[in-house]
């Protein structure tokens, strides 16, 4: 082969990857002039819309104060809206008391929802429960709904009616159906009617009519909310089994610090038969609840909380309950619900009763032996419940399923003894409006004759297998943390 060939084809390969390298170089030099161009426009784009906001601020800020309100209008006719006497919620003032007591006109708030739409929002949900239990449990209506052993029947069926009433309040009202004994008609009553002012002065709310009481963590939530089955077992024994709800009034305050904490104060009737039961405004019901919230950023949330309950018995003796609650969740970043909740609660009563006395006898010769009165003592009981909730699934099917378990120990309110009881269960949720829960639940008491005994059977020790299905239609307002 002649020499000049062979140079030649050593220098092309030589040469080729310079001149490759060349080519990559100088397309890489556009790309980031492509890059710095882009950048500059984005750049001109952002400042011209940050000194936009800066000049409507500016004028904002410098604008006269607004005049004095006109006054009010005449009424309107028939078919017209009144408009609203109400200030701007968007102001940002505070509003002052004579402002709050002024009358407004809430219907006006009809051309802000939009032709057509109601002033409040509609809920359904329905909440139905299934147990299996043991014949000497049913025998003896000791189980965990108490007369409904061995019985699917439904817990709770809920229309809820909720919303605005003007700018500063709120109202709800809340109608309950449910069957309470085997083979009793379905009954309906009235289960909360209240009214918020949610803008009273010094950042405080208040809160008037009939209402779930805030005691504690899962007293407010309605049964088919609850993160488990049925309630918890100290709060049976010490409120009953619906729980404390009572007719009175609430004030919070949101005292200006630099963490969070809520103040709650209530004045109510004291209508628990359970726990009270003298049902007087005179000699009333009185709750508080301390909250604080501690956000631990990329390992989750904190809260913790205290409660007191304060209030005559129907024999106008005194019984106090303190209660102690935290709870965590921890919600990894991206995720649209917690992978992990643990919660408890502990509740502390002090209950003064009546001890019996001795009556009068005759004696031996006749004589009448004077009985001795009856004294009062303090009853001391404690009850607590903890339980846990893990969602460990992300994405697909296996997201829908969370998995829990609870734990109870409680004293008897009155009588003398206590029950423990364990609880797992498991959740599958095809939507946020759908849910389907199995559970076990395994109670034990350790004092034969009290409580769940009778002469039909004994329920001192019980297994129970429940099955919930609950759904929610319509609106449907979310809980607190």
């Amino acid at each position: 082969m002649p020499r000049w060939i062979v140079l030649t084809v050593i220098a092309a390969a030589t040469l080729a990857p310079a001149v490759a390298s060349a080519q990559d170089a100088e397309a890489l030099r556009k790309e980031l002039d492509q890059m710095r161009k882009q950048f500059e426009t984005m750049k001109e784009s952002y400042e011209k819309s940050i000194n936009s906001l800066s000049e409507r601020l500016q004028k904002i800020e410098q604008a006269p104060p607004p005049a004095a309100a006109a006054p009010a209008p005449a009424a309107p006719a028939v078919g017209q809206v009144a408009p609203s006497a109400a200030p701007d919620p968007g102001s940002g003032g505070m509003p002052s008391i004579m402002d709050l007591a002024r009358p407004r006109q809430p219907f006006a708030l009809y051309e802000r929802r939009g032709p057509g739409q109601l002033l409040f929002d509609i809920g359904v949900a329905g909440d139905f429960i299934g147990n299996l239990t043991q014949k000497n449990v049913q025998q003896a209506q000791g189980g965990t709904f108490s007369g409904l052993e061995n019985y699917f029947f439904p817990r709770e069926i809920e229309l809820s009616l909720f919303g605005q009433i003007d700018p500063y309040a709120r109202a709800e009202v809340r109608l309950e159906a449910g069957q309470e004994s085997r083979g009793q008609e379905i009954s309906v009553s009235l289960a909360e009617a209240n009214l918020t002012l949610m803008a009273l002065p010094f950042n405080t709310q208040a809160k008037l009519g009939m209402m779930r009481n805030r005691f504690g963590l899962t007293n407010q939530i309605h049964d088919h909310d609850l993160p488990f089955i049925d309630r918890p077992d100290v709060f049976v024994q010490f409120f009953g089994q619906e729980g404390l709800v009572e007719t009175g009034g609430e004030a919070t305050w949101v005292p200006p610090l630099p963490f969070y904490l809520e103040l709650l104060g209530g004045l109510f009737n004291g209508d628990n038969e359970t726990a009270f039961g003298l049902g007087s405004i005179k000699y009333p019901l009185v709750t508080g609840r301390a909250r604080t919230f501690f956000e631990l950023g990329d390992f989750g949330a904190l809260q913790l909380g205290m409660s007191v309950a304060n209030g005559l018995q129907a024999d106008r003796l005194n019984n106090l309950i303190l209660g102690w609650d935290a709870k965590y969740k921890y919600t990894p970043e991206g995720w649209q619900h917690p992978l992990l909740t643990v919660a408890g609660e502990l509740l502390y009563q002090m209950r003064t009763v009546k001890t019996p006395g001795e009556e009068a006898t005759i004696g031996v010769d006749g004589e009448e032996i004077p009985g001795t009165p009856g004294r009062k003592k303090t009853l001391d009981r404690v009850g607590w419940y903890a339980y846990g909730e893990v969602q460990p699934i992300r994405f697909g099917w296996l997201s829908l399923f969370s998995a829990g378990f609870r734990y109870d120990w409680t004293e008897y309110a009155t009588a003398p003894g206590h029950q423990w009881a364990v609880q797992p269960y498991l959740s599958f949720m095809p939507s946020e409006f759908l849910r389907f829960r199995i559970g076990y639940k395994h109670t034990q008491g350790n004092t034969p004759g009290c409580c769940t005994d009778t002469d039909f059977g004994s329920a001192r020790i019980k297994d129970e297998l429940f099955f919930q299905s609950t759904f929610i239609l319509g609106a449907h307002p979310s809980h607190p943390f």
